[in-house]
């Protein structure tokens, strides 16, 4: 499997103004790699991730997928969005079996390959109960079991674990890493948390914002699972975290008043606070 992005530029058109998203985009993905593609909001990042996937398309370049340019939505790439995206009729079986049974998979199969992959994510008790039923890290887990039964070539993630506390992203975010080392998935996974992507990839791609472009990419040759507390990582984060700053500042100062600015002293006053005055 082989993945390329050559020059992918995205401009959106409206009665009021153009904006343009992504310019210049080249990247080269290996069978088996995990790659997380981190920057600031609004710097094209689920554009990018939606042009792969075919949703959307290129104003410029092209994704090549095995040296095949991809030119709509397609079976080897499955998507794993923000939100679950489950079916709140049926069951989590049922949820899981779905894409399948439009791919035409047989009752007998489906059920097999659907219960391998519950229980990878260890849902396997959960098989019959429906979607209210369940947590947001739990839903979550339906959706990754339901992406992975499609064998797809390509996993694609857009921030799954955003929406979830912390201690579930946490759990969530070690499950991935074993199931990524149990079934070397090409995976793409959108994030703006620097942690995450440390933890998670062999490689991370930092991308600058107005208009998204790569800026850098870090190799992560750490050992695997990793853990947040570990000071590999911590090193890591604070490393990538010096190209992602500057970014982060760009889009902060187009948003903001302008008397807005990021000072050094981080510790917040209050102005009405007499403590110490006197001193």
């Amino acid at each position: 499997m082989n993945l390329r992005i050559e020059n992918v530029g995205k401009r959106f058109i409206t009665d009021r103004n153009k904006t343009h998203t992504l310019d210049n985009i080249n990247l080269e993905i290996n069978q088996g790699e995990f790659i997380s593609i981190l920057g600031p909001s609004g710097c094209g990042k689920s554009t990018l991730l939606n042009i792969i996937a075919g949703l959307e398309k290129a104003s410029e370049g092209k994704v090549l997928l095995n040296g095949k340019e991809i030119k709509g939505a397609g079976p080897d790439r499955a998507v794993m969005f923000q939100e679950s995206a489950l079916f709140p009729w049926l069951r989590v079986i049922d949820n899981v079996e779905f894409g399948m049974k439009m791919a035409g998979i047989n009752a007998a199969d489906r059920k097999e390959k659907a219960l391998k992959y519950l229980k990878m994510v260890h849902l396997t008790k959960f098989q019959q109960a429906y979607v209210h039923e369940l947590s947001g890290g739990m839903k979550q887990r339906v959706a990754l079991a339901r992406a992975l039964t499609l064998d797809s070539e390509v996993l694609l993630m857009d921030e799954p674990f955003a929406a979830l506390d912390s201690q579930t992203k946490n759990i969530l975010q070690l499950e991935l890493q074993r199931i990524w080392l149990e079934t070397r998935k090409t995976i793409i996974f959108v994030t703006h948390n620097v942690e995450e992507a440390v933890l998670l990839s062999d490689r991370v791609v930092v991308m600058a914002a107005n208009p998204g472009k790569v800026k850098k990419e870090f190799k992560i040759e750490l050992a695997r699972p990793r853990q947040i507390e570990s000071g590999d990582v911590t090193y890591m984060v604070a490393k990538i975290m010096k190209e992602l700053k500057e970014e982060v500042e760009k889009v902060a100062k187009a948003e903001y008043d302008n008397d807005w600015s990021i000072k050094k002293d981080t510790v917040l006053s209050d102005i009405n606070n007499n403590l110490g005055i006197d001193i």
